[in-house]
C-alpha cells in the first residue's frame, strides 16, 4: 500500500520568483532528495543550486536519499524556504584547479621564466643550483600527489560549492604556495642557490627524509578517511589507524611536517615558513571543528582527543 502524500508550503527566498510553486505534494516516506528533485525540475535549476530550510527554525532539509520526510520532522502544511545558491562548481574541479597552479609554477619560475623574473641581477643570470632543482621537485611532487588524491582518493560530502569560491581557493595556493615560494626560493641569491654539497647536510637530509615520511603518512591518513565513507553516501565512521590515536586530524599533522621538510631543504626560506603559518592556522581551525563534530556525532563511542593537530601542543 502506497504511503499517503503530504502537502508542504513553499516560500521562495531571493530571486526565484515565479519559478517555484507555492506548494509541493510528496509521499510521507519519500526521501528529502525527492523534494530537491521536484523543485529543481520545476525551476529549471540544478539540484545543487537549491538550498531548502524549514521556515520554523531555519534548519537545513538535507539533499539526501537516506533522510526521509518523517525523519526530518516535516509535517503537513510546514513551510519550506527555498533559496537559489547561484552558479555552482564541483568540489573536485575546484581542487584540481587550485592545485594545478602551484604544481606548475615552480618549474616555470625556475626555468623558462627565470631570465624575466630576475632581470635586475647581474648578467649572465646563474643557472639554477641543484638544490633549487631538488626543491622544485619536492614542491611539484607534493601538489602532483594532491592532484592524484583529488581524482582517485577523496570522496566529497558535498557535490558542489559556489563557483566564485574558485577564485578565493585558487588564490591561496597559486599566490602563497606558487608565486610566493617559487619567486623567493629560486632567486639567484636565495639560501637554496647553492649546490647540495655546499648545503647544510643536517637541514638537507633531515628535510628530505621528513618530506618523504610525511607525504606517505599523509596519503595513508587520506586513504583511511576515504574508506570510512561508502561511495555515494555522506555517512562516516570513526577513524582509526596510524596517527589517529595521537590527534584528531593526523592528515593535517603530516601535511605540516611535509612542509617543514620543504622549509629545511629550502635553507629556511621565510616564504615557505609564511605559507606554513597561514596554512597551519587554517588547518587548526578545521581540526577543532572536526573534533567537535566527532564528539557530537559519535558521543560516547568516540575517544576524545586532547590534541586536534599537533600532539601535546594543539
Amino acid at each position: 500500500m502506497a504511503s499517503p502524500s503530504i502537502t508542504l508550503a513553499v516560500q521562495p527566498r531571493g530571486n526565484l520568483g515565479k519559478k517555484i510553486p507555492k506548494e509541493v505534494q510528496i509521499a510521507s516516506d519519500a526521501s528529502t532528495q525527492e523534494i530537491y528533485q521536484s523543485l529543481a525540475k520545476v525551476s529549471g535549476l540544478s539540484i545543487h543550486r537549491l538550498r531548502i530550510t524549514k521556515a520554523s527554525d531555519r534548519s537545513l532539509v538535507p539533499n539526501s536519499k537516506n533522510d526521509t520526510i518523517t525523519s526530518t520532522g516535516l509535517s503537513p502544511k510546514d513551510v519550506l524556504q527555498v533559496k537559489d545558491l547561484g552558479p555552482q562548481i564541483s568540489w573536485r574541479t575546484v581542487f584540481i584547479i587550485e592545485y594545478l597552479g602551484p604544481m606548475l609554477i615552480p618549474a616555470l619560475f625556475l626555468f623558462p621564466l627565470r631570465p624575466y623574473l630576475y632581470f635586475n641581477f647581474d648578467k649572465p643570470i646563474p643557472e639554477p643550483s641543484d638544490l633549487q632543482i631538488l626543491l622544485c621537485g619536492l614542491l611539484t611532487l607534493h601538489f602532483l600527489k594532491r592532484e592524484y588524491e583529488t581524482i582517485f582518493v577523496h570522496r566529497f560530502s558535498n557535490a558542489t560549492m559556489p563557483a566564485f569560491n574558485i577564485v578565493k581557493n585558487s588564490g591561496h595556493y597559486w599566490v602563497l604556495a606558487g608565486f610566493n615560494i617559487a619567486y623567493w626560493a629560486f632567486r639567484p641569491d636565495a639560501a637554496a642557490a647553492v649546490s647540495t654539497s655546499q648545503a647544510n647536510p643536517i637541514l638537507l637530509y633531515t628535510g628530505v627524509a621528513l618530506f618523504v615520511f610525511a607525504e606517505l603518512a599523509n596519503l595513508n591518513a587520506h586513504l583511511v578517511l576515504r574508506d570510512l565513507r561508502r561511495p555515494g553516501t555522506t555517512d562516516r565512521g570513526i577513524p582509526s589507524g596510524f596517527g589517529f590515536s595521537l590527534v584528531t586530524c593526523p592528515n593535517y599533522l603530516f601535511e605540516i611536517l611535509a612542509w617543514v621538510g620543504v622549509y629545511l631543504v629550502s635553507g629556511l626560506s621565510w616564504s615557505v615558513l609564511f605559507f606554513i603559518i597561514v596554512g597551519g592556522g587554517q588547518m587548526a581551525a578545521w581540526a577543532s571543528k572536526k573534533e567537535r563534530r566527532y564528539r557530537k556525532e559519535f558521543g560516547d563511542k568516540y575517544k576524545r582527543k586532547r590534541s586536534v593537530m599537533i600532539p601535546g601542543i594543539y
